[in-house]
């Protein structure tokens, strides 16, 4: 098959959404966080968010934000696009994150609409723009309605569109025929939030993936972007098919930080499966559950 254009991707292909590791006592674990770090790389990520969601971004402190973050840059920044969570409903705060995570040396941003105090569109755009320019690196929008509350709206996308340092968008709307258009509207480059759409935004002409599952999966996943750069959705598919069973376990109770974790610890990759309330740990019969299917998948 003839191979198909290659979108631009400054922010990486494979991205994992990175835990953070803890001691079995909550405090911050970054030698492990080190090692995750090359493991995930040397495994085909070619980016990491870091102090995200999916790192337990609303639990962990600015100390030990920055302390992470320069952690993994140490382990990883030549080999790897890194970027920094700067995610809050208080802009200030938000503004906060975004001068720390550049004077710790991170790559880009990753900035996420205000949540639960839903703003108007007028006050998203506000936000964004605010955090985007407290900091000089490049940012990728996170629209994620079904966490935030609060939706980008096309009007808001199509102005912050307009902001020479606003890039991508890391799409969790569940909408991949909405983000198509808006993709080939704004020009921005699109990466999929959701680990049961990557195959379809892939095919849609997304970037890369921002994934959960590729703590455990991240090679698989360089394959699909590689089969859908060569036009081989075929393959591709195939990929996205044998990855089904993973994604069902680790996303398909919502809790993606907890079963990442007990999935690294299955694996000898975390020493400990901690989390911080109000996340509380995976009950046995889904730990059993999630070591079955690693099990089957070859992943154990």
């Amino acid at each position: 098959m003839s191979a198909s254009p290659v979108p631009s991707r400054t922010f990486g292909s494979v991205v994992t959404a990175m835990v953070t590791p803890f001691h079995a006592d909550g405090s911050l674990d970054l030698g492990t966080a080190q090692a995750l770090a090359v493991h995930l790389v040397d495994s085909g990520c070619d980016g990491l968010v870091v102090n995200g969601t999916t790192g337990e971004s609303p639990t962990t402190h600015q100390p030990e934000k920055d302390a992470l973050l320069r952690a993994v840059l140490e382990a990883v920044g030549d080999r790897a696009m890194v970027i920094a969570g700067a995610g809050s409903n208080d802009t200030a705060h938000a503004v906060r994150m975004a001068q720390a995570a550049q004077r710790s040396g991170a790559h880009g941003l990753l900035v996420v609409s205000p949540y639960y105090n839903r703003p108007s569109q007028e006050g998203v755009c506000a936000h964004i723009e605010a955090v985007t320019d407290a900091a000089d690196l490049p940012v990728m929008l996170y629209d994620i309605p079904g966490r935030t509350g609060v939706a980008i709206g096309d009007a808001a996308l199509d102005r912050l569109a307009q902001h020479p340092r606003i890039i991508a968008v890391k799409d969790a709307t569940g909408d991949v025929p909405a983000g198509f258009e808006r993709m080939a509207r704004t020009g921005l480059e699109f990466y999929s939030g959701d680990d049961g759409l990557n195959f379809a935004w892939l095919a849609h002409g997304a970037s890369g993936v921002v994934s959960v599952v590729a703590h455990v999966a991240a090679d698989a996943y360089a394959r699909m972007v590689a089969a859908v750069d060569a036009g081989d959705l075929v393959g591709a598919r195939a990929v996205a098919n044998r990855m089904r069973p993973v994604v069902a376990a680790l996303m398909g109770g919502g809790q993606g930080a907890v079963m990442s974790k007990e999935a690294l610890h299955l694996q000898g990759l975390l020493p400990s499966p901690a989390v911080r309330l109000p996340l509380v740990g995976a009950p046995d019969q889904h730990i059993a559950a999630l070591r079955d299917v690693l099990h089957e998948e070859g992943l154990l």
